[in-house]
């Protein structure tokens, strides 16, 4: 199978290392798959909905599609959570059809993405562990509603910046998707990229007996996804898994 190079605009610096470490996993397990990554300009660091709004305009995006387009991807994916969901399903909708427009290209988000790889899973009722404030976990909770996903709990965990999730690691990843997780939830989602989550995601399954769905994980898998690539590689999770 030809390989597919999958592009991501990813805003700011905190997690972009889990897009090599998700490739070399690919590679690993025998998917042939490029997942070049560009920075966008964020403007202020905050999960605020004023700074996400405006951290997700399409002017800021396309301000660094022409850096993305020179790795000659064949997708392109908006890798960011809240940025995307925040403007609301329609809202992303559009979002991600002017993305598309303009790259000339399939196109997709992480929110998008999210709600793709519930539906893949044939899950029904989902857990959100979030890291930030309650009042912005709580759109994405809505953005699920308007997928037809039933959240059954969710948990923010007050953090403002992405700076400071990106200096999470393992013990702080495992406590949050614990804590988040739910009995009557069939998954446990992780809705930031600024998360370092790619190397836990089969721990974390283990540790919590079901489906972990995290914003990079998903986000790598919406790309190929878009490309009708196939990809299994269990060390990423249960979304990784032949079916």
């Amino acid at each position: 199978m030809a390989k597919a190079t999958v592009g991501f605009l990813y805003p700011g610096h905190s997690a972009e290392d889990d897009y090599p470490r998700m490739e070399s996993m690919l590679s690993e397990a025998g998917v042939r798959a490029g997942l070049p990554l560009v920075h966008t300009d964020i403007g202020t660091d905050a999960h605020r909905v004023d700074a996400l709004l405006e951290m997700g305009s399409v002017d800021r995006l396309t301000a660094s599609l022409a850096e993305l387009l020179t790795h000659r991807p064949q997708a392109v994916v908006w890798a960011c959570t809240s940025a995307s969901f925040v403007f609301g399903w329609d809202g992303a909708a559009e979002q991600v059809r002017r993305l598309s427009e303009a790259a000339g290209l399939p196109a997709s988000s992480t929110s998008f993405a999210f709600a793709h790889a519930v539906r893949e899973l044939g899950l029904e009722r989902v857990a959100i562990a979030a890291t930030y404030p309650e009042d912005v976990a709580a759109l994405f909770e809505d953005f699920l509603k308007r997928a037809g996903v039933e959240v059954t709990a969710t948990r923010g965990s007050g953090i403002i910046t992405a700076a400071e999730v990106g200096t999470w690691g393992r013990d702080e990843v495992l406590r949050l998707a614990r804590e988040g997780d739910d009995p009557a939830a069939q998954a446990v989602l992780l809705p930031d990229t600024a998360l370092h989550t790619a190397a836990w995601v089969a721990e974390l399954e283990a540790e919590l007996g079901k489906p972990v769905l995290t914003a990079n994980q998903v986000t790598a898998w919406e790309g190929l996804r878009l490309l009708s690539h196939p990809a299994t590689a269990p060390a990423l999770g249960t979304l990784f898994t032949d079916r």
